[in-house]
């Protein structure tokens, strides 16, 4: 069981590295974005700055041409020279600006073309500028990692949470998973189905100098013969959970195929469960016998229920969420008093798609 473990984070850090490599190239595209607008608007001031001067020189031929210094015919020519070199200016400085877009952004193009004329209707070169657009499509499904963490404890029939032999600040639990979500209508993200596979770390942190110790099929707290510094129970557990995720209907502001642009950072409610089987359970005491200090890891059988199972729900803004599970299963098997796990705590589901 130690292997499949190892085996699962190895894959999900894997998994992690892949998933922030492509986050920063994602940043990199946005990057990329902002500095093509910033080129296109240069762009027209350009085209407006060439123009403007263009008015200034075809004015002063006219001038020319009222004080008789030249004849019509060189009013003409000299307004037709000035326009192929304004035409020419803004050629040249627009495919320095047009390289610079080039080396940001090789995506879908939209062409559009501005045309202007002199006063005296010379026509001046038309200009085309490609617009690069770039769109973010939300697919049907879409996968993501979830990590969580938080407080833990346990339920225990005919016992209030108080009085606990568990800490409450101690005790605590972390869960990483993979995870994918599709959307259950084509062009509504209201409803979800959530679904993948987790691995669960469970920690009890036992107090008041107690732990565990098994008396045939029994498992029982007793006080341990030594001082102890600390006594822990942790259980592993492979599950693979299951959610439906309800949500505010969201605009949709482009079709594509089957993928849909929503907003993000919008509330979510996710209701459901899991199941899945143990993977392993050790007791940690920390202890001095005498100078020495101990450390006693204990990885026998304790009568864990082998199969997990239980309910599991969440509330998120975005990326992040309140988040609580429940084992319906008692911790250890065919007790006397049942003891049945309890999590909550905060939620990340880190996607990149929304």
């Amino acid at each position: 069981m130690q292997i499949i473990t190892r085996y699962f984070i190895v894959f999900m850090l894997a998994f992690i590295t892949q998933y922030v490599n492509a986050q920063q190239d994602s940043v990199k595209i946005n990057n990329n974005q902002v500095k093509i607008e910033a080129l296109l608007k240069e762009k027209e001031k350009v085209e407006s700055e060439e123009k403007e001067q263009l008015k200034a020189e075809v004015e002063a031929i006219n001038q020319r041409l009222e004080k008789n210094d030249i004849t019509e015919e060189e009013a003409t020519q000299l307004k037709k020279e000035a326009a192929e070199k304004r035409a020419l200016n803004i050629e040249n400085r627009l495919a320095i600006i047009d390289n610079q877009i080039a080396l940001l952004a090789r995506n879908n193009s939209i062409t559009t073309k501005s045309e202007f004329k002199t006063p005296e209707s010379v026509p001046i070169q038309t200009i085309e500028k490609k617009v690069e657009k770039e769109y973010s499509y939300g697919s049907r499904t879409y996968d993501d990692v979830v990590f969580a963490i938080g407080f833990n404890n346990a339920i225990i029939d005919g016992q209030d949470i108080n009085d606990s032999p568990y800490k409450l600040g101690g005790s605590g639990f972390v869960e990483l998973g993979y995870a994918w979500t599709t959307r259950v209508f084509p062009n509504s993200g209201f409803l979800h189905l959530k679904y993948g596979a987790s691995l669960q770390w469970n920690k009890l942190n036992i107090k008041d100098n107690q732990y565990f110790v098994r008396d045939g099929n029994n498992i029982g707290l007793e006080e341990f013969p030594l001082d102890l510094n600390k006594a822990k129970f942790r259980t592993t557990n492979l599950v693979f959970p299951v959610h439906l995720q309800f949500g505010p209907g969201r605009s949709v502001t482009k079709t594509y195929d089957d993928r849909i642009i929503y907003r993000q950072n919008r509330f979510r409610l996710g209701v459901g469960g899991y199941a899945g089987f143990s993977i392993g359970h050790m007791q940690k005491l920390k202890y001095k016998d005498g100078s020495d200090r101990i450390k006693d890891k204990q990885k026998g059988d304790f009568n864990i229920n082998e199969f997990i199972y239980g309910l599991s729900g969440y509330i998120a803004i975005g990326d992040v969420a309140v988040y609580v599970k429940y084992d319906l299963n008692p911790i250890f098997r065919n007790q006397a008093v049942d003891q049945n796990n309890i999590s909550i705590g905060l939620r990340f589901d880190v996607f990149d798609v929304y």
